[in-house]
């Protein structure tokens, strides 16, 4: 038996050199390898010229995209130093972008940085690392210093290649298609991340060229050329993010110098429902929050409870206000920076400096209750937005128990026309959202009772842009909705009591299947971000069409899918009729084409039949409802987990989103109205 048994011993232990761990597990360092990751890649380099910028040494970076798929970042500060390191004997540049955790970026008093948000100094190494060539030129005294990698290998030493009178750093690079799904970067994603850059540093311009021939769909219609500039900074921030809404007095800007670091913060009510409050460290995105978060949000309640209580505004007998009543229809920016900043792993999105929670806290206490004695009527205004928030709040905690009372008499019965799955496992079960009696006979029959379950809504679902909890929960739909979930909603939700671990919107591909998602999105989207964040929320994906000829079948679920199988088949325009149908049966012409025979046609002038076979002829039908599918074929096409397809709805740009949503379903008309005007071209394919 010890023969059988693999030798385990010193010759079994890896070890990764340089920059090999990134390229082994590049998910550790980037996050993951999708669209996501790809971005990261050069939102890391475009950070270090931030970081030139918020030392007070850069004003300009460039960031350009060019034909060949590659990315080049050029920024006016100092440039990379390229003289010889005194540890790792080769020039600064390479050790920065060849060795892991190389940079002057980790504190001290004699670092490159006071502050900055390439903390790890892996950044410019590992998109290195995930590049199959990389370049950089550094203009410093005078001259130009250039360096070439393949894979993250330089292919020779630093050397000068010429004059200049620029200062600065020019990296450029290709990722690597060994490593990412997909190389087709996002400009529209790209561009969200400048414009936010720009906003929270004062003064700074960031200028993105797109030259590439070919660009993705999303970005076709998009100018070239952008250049982001807010002498404004986070003030303008809130202004952009309300710019929609009706907004409650001006934005009120604070700002401190503290010994943990330096808080700005700008924040502006609007008669909107939703808050928003988005908080950076030193100039990145902390998407999961912070200590700096829950300062901001500590002393807001604070604060704003000590004015309402001193003005008497609040009485002796009422309660204090919430942090949910103080923060309803609130935009917010908390933005700081500091030395030595913790993050919870390389993609940064939470901080973690518990003294950053006492800074915060510090200055919105001192700063905001100045504010506050100094503009009364804004103040005034503000206390009654928080107070109307928690009327409404008590109204939408009696409708709420209504619910969870009604469920827990009943025994948590569940909707009468839901139909639940045999399986009480959680992690396995999936419901389906289908719209209408008929979809939901065919969904019901198609289904798989172990794991699937089905919820037919009646007609569309209210707006909950526009409504708040209390009214939200007299909706049926929207009530039959939270109770066959499970998870609760508000103050009392418990997503670990969610009954299906895969929610799946399956609607029409119509204008009315349209516009259900869009009022179900928003629901999710408000009240349950959780799911989107979790990846599971999904939108099932019918075909569009079925395309027969003779006896084969197929499915296309895209006009793209239509005509490649129309062109495989050899079907031109010309063999479809109007309505799409045969004008005489398809099999006879076609067994004629697979057994080589002639078609019986016209005689040719010499009185001979013409060789010419007849014309192949397709029917296709487009499925406008789910209804017109039987239920085998729903099940086929788009319930069966082995061949369907369905779309994850992902977060990835929560402040576009809220954006859109304000738009699409806000009682302000003039702004959909122009949405509507500026994307009408865009639209293709129009069901009327």
């Amino acid at each position: 038996m010890a023969d059988n048994k693999q030798t385990y011993d010193a010759n079994k232990i890896q070890v990764l050199e340089g920059l090999e761990p990134v390229r082994k597990r590049p998910g550790m360092y980037i996050g993951s390898t999708d669209q996501r990751g790809l971005h990261h890649c050069v939102y890391e380099i475009v950070d270090n010229s931030i970081d030139e910028a918020m030392a007070g040494h850069c004003d300009h970076i460039i960031v350009m995209l060019h034909d060949d798929g590659s990315v080049s970042v050029e920024d006016n500060g100092r440039g990379i130093p390229v003289d010889i390191h005194p540890k790792t004997k080769k020039s600064a540049l390479e050790t920065v972008l060849t060795i892991l955790h190389a940079g002057g970026k980790f504190g001290g008093d004699d670092s490159g940085y006071k502050v900055s948000g390439g903390l790890h100094g892996v950044g410019s190494s590992v998109v290195n690392a995930l590049s199959s060539y990389m370049r950089a030129e550094v203009y410093r005294d005078g001259k130009v210093h250039m360096q070439e990698y393949v894979r993250g290998k330089p292919k020779a030493d630093v050397k000068a290649i010429g004059k200049t009178e620029k200062q600065g750093t020019k990296i450029q690079f290709m990722l690597d298609s060994q490593i990412f799904d997909a190389l087709e970067m996002s400009l529209s994603l790209l561009l969200a991340h400048f414009r936010q850059q720009a906003y929270l540093t004062r003064g700074i311009t960031i200028s993105v060229m797109d030259e590439r021939e070919k660009r993705p769909e999303e970005d076709s219609s998009l100018p070239r050329l952008y250049r982001f500039h807010f002498d404004g900074g986070i003030s303008a921030y809130v202004r952009h993010l309300n710019h929609d809404k009706q907004a409650i007095g001006d934005v009120i800007w604070l700002e401190k110098e503290e010994k943990e670091g330096f808080v700005e913060v700008a924040m502006q009510y609007s008669q909107a429902f939703q808050e928003q409050c988005i908080s950076f460290a030193n100039n990145i995105h902390t998407t999961e929050g912070g200590t700096h978060l829950t300062g901001f949000k500590a002393a807001l309640t604070r604060t704003i409870n000590a004015y309402a209580r001193k003005e008497a505004i609040l009485k002796e007998k009422e309660e204090n206000l919430t942090a949910d009543d103080v923060r309803e229809g609130l935009s917010a920016i908390v933005s700081v920076r500091l030395k030595d900043p913790q993050f919870e792993g390389q993609t940064k999105s939470k901080l973690g400096n518990a003294e950053m929670k006492t800074a915060v806290e510090t200055v919105v206490n001192e700063k905001l209750a100045e504010y506050m004695e100094e503009h009364p009527g804004d103040a005034r205004d503000i206390v009654g937005k928080c107070l109307l928030a928690a009327r409404a709040r008590m109204a939408a905690r009696a409708a709420r128990d209504a619910v969870i009372r009604k469920g827990a008499l009943e025994g948590m019965t569940l909707p009468g026309k839901l139909a639940d799955c045999s399986s009480k496992d959680p992690s396995e079960c999936e419901l389906f959202i289908v719209e209408g009696d008929s979809a939901g006979g065919s969904a019901k029959q198609g289904r798989n009772r172990e794991f699937q379950a089905i919820l037919p809504l009646k007609g569309k679902i209210l707006n909950v842009e526009q409504a708040r909890l209390d009214k939200m929960l007299s909706n049926n739909e929207v009530k039959s909705l939270i109770i066959a979930m499970g998870m609760g909603i508000g103050e009392v939700k418990d997503k670990t009591k969610l009954r299906y671990h895969r929610i799946v919107i399956m609607t029409d591909a119509d204008v009315d299947g349209a516009h259900i998602r869009t009022l179900l999105l928003t629901l999710f989207y408000r009240y349950f971000p959780e799911l989107i964040e979790g990846g599971q929320l999904y939108i099932a994906q019918p075909p569009l069409y079925k395309i027969s000829m003779g006896k084969d079948s197929r499915y296309a679920f895209t006009d793209k899918e239509k005509e490649s199988t129309l062109k495989e088949w050899g079907i031109g325009q010309a063999d479809l009729d109007a309505e799409g149908e045969n004008e005489e049966p398809a099999e006879s012409a076609e067994s004629d084409v697979k057994e080589g025979k002639p078609a019986k046609g016209k005689k040719a002038k010499d009185g001979k039949e013409a060789d010419k076979p007849k014309a192949r002829k397709a029917n296709i039908q487009r499925y406008k409802g789910l209804g017109e599918m039987n239920p085998d074929q729903l099940w086929e096409t788009t319930m069966d987990p082995k061949g369907r397809i369905m779309l994850r709805v992902m977060l990835e740009d929560a402040e576009k989103a809220d954006a859109i949503f304000t738009t699409l379903m806000g009682p302000d008309v003039p702004p959909r109205k122009k949405f509507i005007q500026t994307h009408a071209k865009g639209v293709k394919n129009l069901d009327i």
